[in-house]
């Protein structure tokens, strides 16, 4: 009998050999056809793939002073795989950092959690933003560390120490930012506030790139094909913005020692003049290798410098938000020019008082506008809540509503910068909810004086500024003037209506000039040109805060301004004069002798804060 053993392990032997054979040729072609890990690294050793990092666009102003440029600067590149036989501490000893801070460093290189989409065939940036004498030293001994080198950048360079809200910073790109936009790798920098971001993607430009030959041991040979292949950067598009600097510096030092914002707008294009936040900082702190630590110190002072009170910044708008309750009190015919209201040093009814300083009583609108009397927009008010035109308190409270938010109140505006915050114009629901369905004119009375559930920001209140001087529409405000070889946004282009009559706001402006005649502004009168003004005194836990809103000339007018000085007082010990004195800047381009010495005079004054107030 034959014995089949044999064959069956010659064939088990042979199937196995196949499975080798075939294991080896298919592992084979996957790593010669398929993977480009052999390739990349013999692409490696022979070519090297640099970044050309494009010029960032220059800032300027409406005058066309550069505001923002850039200066050169060199990061220090890393071909992970490249790296070999490293003389660590004297690397470190060359770039004057410690072993840990070079292991940390390499560490967040590989970590592709922080470092999406890395890549040991491809430089990634080691270290950032240094100097051209922070350079010199790794330059010269450079050939002792493989797969190290140097790349041409350059960092953000500021002509004045003024408008850092306004013009936002720089800073190291995040992981979500890699991850939202393919642009970014790491190392690379991108807007973080202001201008800077809300631009960047025309800022930026176009990054390039060359392919260099290497020899053997590293050396660049020249370009691969003759620069065939290689593609140019393009650099970003420069920015003319709509400030003034000079007008924005004044400002500045206006508001020094002070916490509160100036906000000034061109009446007839909506473009931004000034836009002060104080306490502010100089913008070239947030540039280059210390911005981590500068950045630090800011965000723990007390006083907030980094918050951009001009669009960030809620407030009770105080007095100034008279003149929208005149514009809609007459257009929904509850008062007229000659209606008269008492007041007995405020608004008294029942047990309900609402204080006022001393002044003539009763009065018609355009003495309680020039006077700024709390007792007549109390009536006012009251009597449009109640009106029997309207079926119940909380329909008039929407017709009223509708109003604000056609004059700007209550939503963003929409400004050309990240951050905007919206304020407070609460509707009936809101109230329905606090206090049921049984409130009336008397319990939301403090609507009428800009105080309670009200809140604005500066920017608003210039804009209700310039809408006023407009008699009665305006641009949404913006600070870019034009952008190189682009249109701006055509949203800043549409007029916005507020529904009211021009005849209504010419009321509103004949009290405003009575208020600078004879009135709370007084101390904004010009013999150059005509002044119409609001004060608002802000009611506050401490001191009240000082306000003021205005615009000039009062016939085609060019200036529209709110000044808000937190804890200041009176609108007219600091808003008005400080507003008076930014127009004079603007409309004449310079400052009298008197006047130079009232800005002195209100640089030096110093408003105190009390602890609770932090």
């Amino acid at each position: 009998m034959k014995y089949h053993g044999f064959d069956n392990r010659r064939y088990v032997f042979s199937a196995m050999v196949i499975v080798v054979v075939l294991t080896y040729i298919i592992r084979l072609f996957y790593l010669q056809v398929l993977s480009t890990e052999y390739r990349d690294s013999a692409k490696s050793n022979a070519f090297l793939k640099r970044t050309l990092l494009p010029e960032r666009g220059a800032i300027y102003d409406r005058q066309g002073r550069m505001l923002v440029g850039n200066q050169s600067s060199f990061d220090v590149m890393v071909v992970m795989r490249n790296v070999r036989n490293l003389d660590t501490l004297r690397f470190c000893n060359t770039l004057d950092i410690t072993v840990d801070e070079f292991r940390n460093r390499m560490a967040d290189i590989r970590n592709t959690r922080k470092n999406p989409g890395y890549s040991s065939y491809v430089g990634q940036v080691f270290m950032n933003q240094l100097t051209l004498e922070e350079i010199s030293r790794l330059r010269e001994s450079l050939y002792l560390f493989p797969g190290f080198s140097i790349q041409s950048n350059s960092f953000r360079q500021y002509r004045y120490s003024a408008a850092a809200h306004l013009l936002g910073d720089m800073g190291e790109v995040s992981k979500s930012e890699m991850e939202s936009d393919p642009y970014y790798s790491r190392g690379d920098f991108i807007g973080k506030q202001g201008v800077e971001k809300q631009y960047e993607t025309y800022l930026r430009g176009v990054k390039g790139t060359e392919i260099l030959l290497r020899d053997a041991v590293g050396r660049i040979q020249g370009h691969y094909l003759d620069g065939a292949l290689d593609r140019p950067s393009v650099p970003g598009s420069s920015i003319t913005l709509s400030i003034d600097i000079e007008l924005q510096m004044l400002g500045e030092r206006l508001m020094k020692n002070k916490i509160g914002s100036i906000v000034a707008i061109e009446p007839s294009t909506g473009e931004v003049l000034c836009m002060v936040s104080s306490p502010t900082y100089d913008p070239s702190d947030l540039v280059g290798r210390h911005r981590s630590a500068n950045y630090g110190q800011l965000s723990s002072t007390w006083s907030k410098p980094l918050l951009n009170r001009t669009i960030m910044g809620t407030y009770p708008p105080g007095s100034t938000f008279k003149t929208a309750q005149a514009l809609t009190m007459l257009q929904e015919g509850i008062i007229t020019t000659e209606t008269l209201f008492p007041c007995s040093r405020g608004f008294v009814f029942r047990n309900l008082r609402v204080g006022c300083h001393s002044h003539p009583s009763p009065l018609r609108l355009r003495e309680a506008i020039a006077t700024s009397c709390n007792g007549y927009f109390c009536w006012g008010y009251y009597r449009f809540i109640g009106s029997d035109k309207y079926k119940s308190p909380q329909e008039a409270l929407t017709v009223w509503k509708d109003y604000m938010v056609a004059m700007g109140f209550g939503y963003t505006l929409g400004i050309d910068l990240p951050g905007e915050k919206r304020g407070m114009i609460p509707n009936a629901q809101y109230y329905d909810k606090a206090y049921g369905r049984h409130w009336n004119g008397l319990t939301i009375i403090s609507n009428s004086i800009g105080q309670g559930e009200i809140t604005l920001t500066p920017l608003q209140i210039a804009n209700l500024g310039a809408t006023i001087a407009n008699r009665g529409w305006f641009y949404t405000p913006h600070v870019v003037k034009a952008i190189e070889d682009n249109e701006i946004d055509s949203t800043y282009k549409v007029r916005h209506s507020t529904g009211i009559d021009r005849q209504n706001y010419e009321y509103v402006v004949e009290g405003m000039r009575q208020s600078v005649i004879s009135g709370t502004c007084v101390s904004a009168a010009s013999g150059d040109y005509i002044v119409c003004g609001k004060t608002g005194t802000a009611e506050n836990r401490g001191h009240d805060h000082s306000v003021f809103m205005g615009f000039a000339p009062m016939e085609n007018p060019r200036i529209a301004i709110a000044v808000y000085v937190e804890n200041g007082g009176f609108g007219a010990v600091y808003g008005v004069p400080i507003g008076a004195l930014m127009m004079e800047q603007f409309i004449n381009g310079y400052l009298s002798e008197a006047s130079l010495a009232k800005a002195e005079q209100m640089e030096n004054r110093i408003v105190t804060y009390d602890e609770q107030e932090r």
